[in-house]
């Protein structure tokens, strides 16, 4: 007997193949996009929750919400509220001057890319090895030595959190 039932799933395009973060970083499009780190991403979410709950008590707004608004409003900052709830959790450091510290750091590395930069900034490995396992691209760009001095100053402020 054939299958008589609509497919549950859309169709999905398949990747365009030139996107890879392995030993040669290939990011296509995003290639000179700025990443941000986990933490960096924390302030901007909560900046951005913070604001809405401000607006929601500016008056004149509720004209807003009388437009039909009020729903795509509310839908967003529910998942704004969700990411903010994961970033909470999986953000290394917390504190605006320890994140300014790491950005600073990894900034003085020209030789990393955008997106090696914010993952050495949001995962935070213990060893270069690691670092290098984690994240391909790092292999022949700095010494095992010298990515460990970086690691173990990102640790210290990590640590001053804590």
């Amino acid at each position: 007997m054939a299958n008589e039932h609509a497919p549950t799933a859309r169709t999905r395009e398949k990747p365009s193949g030139d996107e890879e973060a392995t030993a040669d970083l290939k990011l296509g499009e995003f290639q000179t996009v700025p990443a941000l780190t986990l933490s960096e991403a924390r302030v901007l979410i909560n900046a951005v929750i913070d604001n809405r709950r401000s607006l929601r008590k500016v008056e004149g707004t509720d004209q807003m919400w009388r437009r039909g608004q009020w729903l795509m409003w509310e839908l967003s900052t529910r998942t704004l509220t969700k990411t903010q709830d994961y970033l909470e959790v999986f953000a290394r450091f917390k504190q605006k001057e320890n994140i300014e510290a790491v950005d600073r750091m990894l900034s003085a590395k020209p030789e990393f890319e955008l997106f090696e930069r914010s993952q050495l900034g949001s995962l935070c490995c213990e060893t270069a090895e690691e670092a290098k396992t984690l994240i391909p691209s790092l292999t022949n760009k700095i010494t095992d030595q010298d990515l460990q001095e970086l690691l173990d100053d990102i640790t210290k402020l990590r640590q001053f959190v804590e």
